[in-house]
């Protein structure tokens, strides 16, 4: 197989994940691709937006085939979303709620009402879930402890997984050599995901201690008056 590596002039020879990845395909073809990305899902902080593009250049250069690349990155991608849902399987409604307990700011309450919104919208979640940096693969883990139907997480995961997957192979399909570009703009994506997740966490910091803060002020004034 030949080497998957940067353009000489523009990248130096891939370290890291992207090295890690390019020895699992030169050395197992596509299902060496999928096998990185199912540890992608385990292991969040692994990118698909460099195992996927990588597999897309691998494909450009005849190393392996393209309907290969899609259908093995997509079968790894649920076969690590099916080992995290069942990880939400095992820890189970009781176990959150006692997680819960424990958490500073957080109440049983909030997990009841997380629990009532997946119970909603969980189908959307787990198939727009998939498309999205950093809930592609915790979003398994709701699915599980709220013991989602198998086939229907299935069906789900893989058709999320199939769009997901198939953009970014045919991006580094396209791109050829110059695949490691699609990290780059699915970078700014990823960062906005981060920003958006961190204003949600401050906003409900600052609205759970200001009603602490309501709380703890109506109750000294009650004492006052008595």
């Amino acid at each position: 197989m030949s080497d998957l590596a940067y353009p000489r002039a523009a990248q130096p020879e891939p370290t890291g994940i992207a090295g890690w990845a390019t020895d699992l395909m030169e050395t197992l073809g596509a299902p060496g691709a999928g096998l990185a990305v199912a540890l992608e899902n385990l292991f969040p902080p692994l990118p698909s937006e460099v195992i996927l593009p990588l597999a897309g250049f691998a494909a450009s250069q005849g190393d392996i085939g393209l309907a290969s690349a899609i259908c093995w990155t997509t079968l790894g991608s649920v076969v690590g979303a099916v080992a995290l849902y069942y990880v939400g399987a095992l820890l189970g409604r009781d176990r959150t709620r006692s997680i819960a307990r424990r958490l500073p700011l957080v109440k049983v309450e909030d997990v009841d009402r997380t629990e009532a919104w997946f119970v909603r919208h969980g189908g959307k979640a787990v198939f727009f879930g998939r498309m999205i940096p950093i809930f592609r693969s915790m979003i398994s883990i709701p699915a599980g402890v709220e013991r989602m139907s198998m086939p229907r997480f299935l069906v789900l995961t893989t058709l999320g997984s199939l769009i997901w997957n198939s953009v970014f192979v045919f991006a580094g399909y396209l791109l050829g050599e110059n695949w490691w570009r699609v990290e780059e703009y699915s970078g700014l994506f990823q960062k906005v995901v981060i920003g958006g997740v961190l204003l949600g966490i401050g906003w409900f910091v600052v609205r759970r201690l200001s009603r602490s803060g309501a709380r703890d002020t109506a109750a000294a004034g009650d004492r006052d008056a008595g």
